[in-house]
């Protein structure tokens, strides 16, 4: 048995005392990764097992009967033809627009919440606004949307009851194209605000009060305390967001935005996750439409690694 153990411990490269260290860690926490074997399993069916699929990307067509591997290769045809689609452009622009909007007014709202919130002293107060603003959060993304349909419409809808106080003419709100980006990025504050706002009073929590009551001595006043103490606690907590939240640039809400999509709103509301829709579950063009996905996955990848990096050098805070 001892040269067996020996000879194995020679092949794996691993020393006689590492194997003892995982056989007694095995023994001890045997029943949390019993518990972690679930989870494991998951993400290998539904998220590593999937990537088997980005192949069809350089084929030319697919067939759900022959398989994947049954596909005519073609390499970066279908990389090309993206690239030179009359689309390109524009899907490309309309997802960063979103994006960046979402990041400059959408990102520091749950921050502003959370910290107004830890200004207050009212407990049962407190807790409403909380209560409150959670709520959002629950609803249904198809429920939001038929609200902003119901509020837009032109006959009776409150927005257009608010235009004709000020002797305007009703509008279609959602059929207009200048209309749809304000109303995407003001709907997802007003149901998602409340919800992030979790995390950053988490850290807020975490701070020691001893430096607040240090600050009141010296004669710090709320704002300088929000400044000096409150900002710079919360701000590795802030950082990390940001960088996930940039790792996710050319991602989109889909399905809100598949809802709130009309004709006239193509030129404003097109993105890549509606175009890879259209490709691939309406014109059964599934291999294009893989090419697109996998495009699109690349570039948030390389993007979370830049930001990462850059995080890392300037402030020593990151992912890993």
């Amino acid at each position: 048995m001892e040269l067996k153990h020996h000879l194995l411990t020679k092949k794996s490269g691993m020393k006689p005392g590492k194997w003892s260290y995982v056989k007694k860690e095995l023994q001890r926490n045997k029943y949390v990764y019993i518990m972690l074997i679930p989870v494991v399993l998951f993400y290998l069916i539904f998220s590593y097992g999937p990537m088997y699929g980005l192949l069809m990307a350089f084929q030319k067509s697919y067939s759900p009967i022959k398989g994947i591997m049954a596909g005519q290769w073609i390499g970066f045809d279908n990389f090309k033809m993206f690239f030179e689609s009359y689309y390109f452009w524009r899907i490309i622009k309309n997802t960063l627009i979103l994006s960046f909007y979402s990041i400059i007014f959408g990102f520091p709202a749950p921050i502003i919440l959370a910290l107004l919130l830890n200004e207050v002293r009212n407990k049962w107060f407190k807790s409403t606004i909380q209560t409150v603003s959670y709520m959002p959060h629950f609803i249904s993304v198809v429920v939001v949307v038929g609200m902003l349909k119901t509020f837009s419409a032109l006959d009776g809808g409150l927005f257009n009851v608010v235009r004709s106080f000020f002797d305007l003419q009703p509008v279609m709100f959602l059929a207009e194209k200048d209309m749809f980006r304000p109303l995407y990025i003001l709907s997802n504050i007003w149901q998602g605000a409340g919800w992030a706002s979790i995390i950053f009073l988490a850290a807020l929590s975490g701070i020691d009060p001893q430096l607040y009551e240090a600050a009141k001595i010296d004669g710090a006043g709320r704002w300088k305390q929000l400044l000096n103490i409150t900002l710079p606690g919360i701000m590795p907590t802030v950082v990390v967001m940001l960088i996930l939240r940039l790792g996710a640039v050319m991602n989109s809400d889909f399905q809100k935005i598949l809802l709130m999509q009309t004709a006239p709103t193509y030129e404003t509301s097109d993105v890549i996750s509606t175009f890879v829709y259209r490709s691939g579950v309406l014109e059964g063009n599934y291999t294009y439409s893989t090419a697109i996905g996998l495009i699109n996955g690349v570039i948030n990848f390389s993007l979370l690694l830049l930001a990462n990096s850059i995080s890392k050098k300037v402030n020593s805070t990151s992912l890993w």
